[in-house]
């Protein structure tokens, strides 16, 4: 405890005698006669009264070096709307590229300009936004002050806000003029003086630049580096309504499971959407509907655990980062286990949710309850009647980036004899951007006690004996080009997250790893190289090893032009506690011990190309045997907004006790007519379940917030020689309207 203390007073004392000095601008009131009408040219007289935002600076190739093309930012804004007019100057506006035209897609391959807002000026969160020049939109909530990536915190892609971009292209480059609205943020009407940053990509140099936190230890989303845009006051959120009611028509059949008559159903449901406070908002859903979620992505699982799937539910994506707990995916609290008992699905009949900040407090609470129509559970002696669940969350900031934390989820079925089941947590994070000069620190440690139930849980396993909780800590410093970090945590045997994601219990695990990424900027092929070097040492309580995996990354190149080639070395030593099943009748039998070393190498081209490429090899031993993997991709861009992916992934295992091969297949081919119209189309087939799935999506953003889908998913079984079989196939459309007061 007493390290703990100093190294709190450390911290703190450190972020007090951090000195960074930091740009601003002043954002511009339209005055009473003065308007802008959001067509893609900042040519309003308005916009020339507003002082621009310049000098941008390399964060690559160059780093520091000012931007070798030019880019100005200018704001203003009225009681109802903040509007940025950019300009970005381009010396061969002929070769800018944007491809992609979809909103919330990848903008990877395109030139692109980005920003970020942080309304309460906690250097910890905010909004971001990007756009490109054929004027697709993309946004997400900043979440932390930790991550990477090239942007420098956590972000959460997920949430989509409602505001407008226009962009035009010109003989000098290209403009853009962007609308967002105060409804759509949440923030803090004493603040005048908001955070703010941008950032400019142009592809064919490879080249990022931005305003400010320019550094590579740095980036746009790192909020405490943010500058700052100053003068913003008199604005309204009005009485922060939002009604979001949807209509729904569906008909579906399953001929191949045994339901071959056709039905069809026409539903209702709402989402209302409330600001409490400018900073606090409630979201309650009626009748909750999720047709037009994309569907997840087939992988090909050779381990003894679980795969992690992310969350793709709209009503659970929006204020996801008020939940989350720094325990990675082990989490606590995994949102898809609402809404699903035993394997089956359950409608949500109602929910609601608390999010945002109140004080100095980040909060969070959520109350789901699903339906009551019975669903059998697999080995339980009886049937689940809806259930209920309960999770809330208080986080407590101090310091620039540190917290102090705790959790509770409640799982509690109703008409069952399983026990209601609870969860508690704490966690501390403790965080600073100027640890050692210009080091970045990230620590913190956390707690979880969970509660067995006394009979069964919805599983219909008895709990294990032994202990029930689990706890963790972590260290991660970071100083361009070098990084490294520790992790430690472990989790007792009868731990149960009942709202949680815990892929194996009765292990601890330590986690060290650590990197090296030089640049070569005066070299005219090479931009840098990188190495890593990471290790995962699992033991069982009685600290006897479990299974170790050491991963090594001895080379990888970086080109200026965006290829690169890699190779790692893979190491694992596993020790069975029980017989593995690694494919239908081939059994690893339990107490032996195996070792084994694979190499992978990896090349992958640019992805701005018409036609990109990726492929990775790997080869070795694999438990008693040998295993080789093939995974290529490849990635066609003929014109804006027409987009083919192909994937391909081939494993062939030869064990002693038995051989087998695996094949998956993936082809995503999407065409945007416009950035508010798309069509898009995944193909599916992996030969572990031998089935063909399809999913074909239809979006047109009215306006946004105003959404038309139309929705078809089929799915087939490969009976080998007798073809395939269908399996069941549904249709859906769906209405979306948003309302705002």
């Amino acid at each position: 405890m007493r390290i703990l203390v100093t190294l709190c007073l450390c911290v703190m004392n450190l972020e007090a005698s951090a000195q960074s000095v930091r740009p601003r601008v002043q954002a511009y009131r339209l005055s009473e006669g003065e308007s802008i009408v959001v067509d893609g040219s900042p040519a309003e007289p308005a916009w020339q009264r507003a002082v621009p935002a310049t000098d941008f600076r390399q964060r690559d190739p160059d780093n520091g070096s000012p931007a070798t093309e030019k880019t100005e930012v200018r704001v203003v804004f009225d009681e109802d709307r903040l509007i940025l007019g950019v300009t970005c100057f381009d010396s061969d506006p002929a070769k800018l590229l944007g491809n992609q035209m979809q909103r919330d897609q990848p903008f990877s391959a395109d030139d692109r300009f980005m920003w970020a807002i942080d309304p309460f000026l906690d250097g910890r969160s905010g909004y971001f936004f990007e756009i490109n020049p054929s004027g697709a939109m993309g946004d997400g909530l900043i979440t932390g002050p930790t991550g990477g990536g090239g942007f420098g915190g956590d972000m959460d892609k997920a949430w989509d806000g409602i505001w407008i971009a226009r962009v035009r292209r010109t003989d000098a480059g290209w403009t853009a003029e962007v609308e967002i609205p105060f409804k759509t943020l949440n923030f803090d009407p004493a603040t005048t003086a908001w955070g703010a940053n941008f950032q400019r990509t142009v592809r064919r140099k490879n080249e990022e630049s931005l305003w400010t936190g320019w550094r590579r230890d740095e980036g746009l989303t790192r909020m405490s580096n943010a500058g700052r845009v100053e003068g913003i006051s008199g604005i309204s959120q009005g009485i922060g309504l939002d009604l979001k009611p949807y209509l729904l028509g569906a008909a579906s059949n399953a001929p191949g499971r045994g339901v071959p008559a056709t039905s069809g159903d026409v539903d209702i449901g709402l989402d209302a959407f409330y600001n409490v406070t400018p900073a606090l908002k409630a979201n309650f859903t009626v009748n909750t509907d999720f047709a037009e979620t994309e569907v997840d992505e087939r992988r090909t699982n050779l381990t003894r655990f679980p795969l992690f799937f992310p969350e793709k539910r709209e009503f659970f994506l929006d204020g996801a980062n008020f939940f989350s707990f720094p325990t990675g995916d082990d989490s606590p609290f995994f949102s898809r286990r609402i809404g699903l008992t035993g394997g089956e699905p359950q409608p949500i009949v109602y929910g609601a949710k608390l999010i945002g900040q109140a004080g100095k407090q980040d909060v969070g609470f959520l109350h789901v309850m699903t339906s009551k129509e019975a669903v059998a559970v697999t080995g339980a002696p009886f049937e689940q009647k809806g259930e209920d669940f309960t999770v809330a969350r208080v986080k407590r900031r101090f310091g620039s980036q540190s917290s102090l934390g705790v959790l509770y989820t409640r799982r509690a079925p109703r008409e069952s004899i399983v026990d209601p089941r609870h969860t508690v947590a704490a966690d501390l994070t403790l965080a600073t951007p100027s640890f050692v000069g210009d080091t970045v620190l990230d620590s913190g440690v956390w707690y979880i006690h969970t509660t067995t139930p006394g009979f069964l849980n919805e599983d219909g396993d008895r709990p294990p004996a032994g202990g029930s909780d689990a706890y963790g800590w972590h260290a991660n410093v970071d100083k361009d080009p070098w990084g490294a970090s520790i992790s430690f945590h472990e989790y007792q045997a009868a731990y149960d997250a009942a709202v949680g994601f815990t892929p194996r219990r009765n292990y601890r695990q330590w986690n060290p790893e650590a990197g090296w990424q030089p640049r070569l900027n005066d070299h005219r092929v090479i931009r840098g190289f990188q190495f890593e070097a990471q290790m995962n040492l699992n033991l069982n309580l009685e600290n006897q090893l479990v299974d170790r995996n050491i991963h090594l990354t001895p080379f990888q190149v970086e080109f200026h032009s965006g290829d690169q080639v890699r190779l790692d070395i893979f190491t694992q030593t596993d020790q069975l506690d029980e017989d593995f099943e690694i494919s239908d009748g081939v059994i690893l039998p339990v107490g032996n011990r195996y070792s084994w070393t694979r190499y992978q190498i990896e090349a992958e081209s640019a992805e701005q190309r018409k036609v990109a490429g990726s492929i990775e090899y790997s080869f070795g031993d694999f438990w008693s045997g040998t295993r080789r993997e093939l995974i290529v991709g490849l990635t066609v861009r003929p014109r804006p907004g027409l987009f083919l992916r192909l994937e391909s992934e081939y494993n062939d295992v030869d064990l002693p006790e038995g051989s087998f091969t695996t094949r998956l297949y993936r082809v995503d081919a999407r065409t945007q007519f416009n950035p508010w119209v798309s069509l898009s189309s995944n193909i599916q087939y992996d030969s572990e379940s031998r089935e063909v799935g399809w999913q074909l999506r239809f979006r047109w953003i009215q306006k946004p917030g105003n959404d038309f889908f139309v929705i078809w998913t089929q799915n087939w079984l490969d009976e080998n020689r007798l073809g395939f079989r269908p399996l069941d196939r549904r249709g859906a459309a769906k209405i979306v309207r948003t309302i705002r007061f």
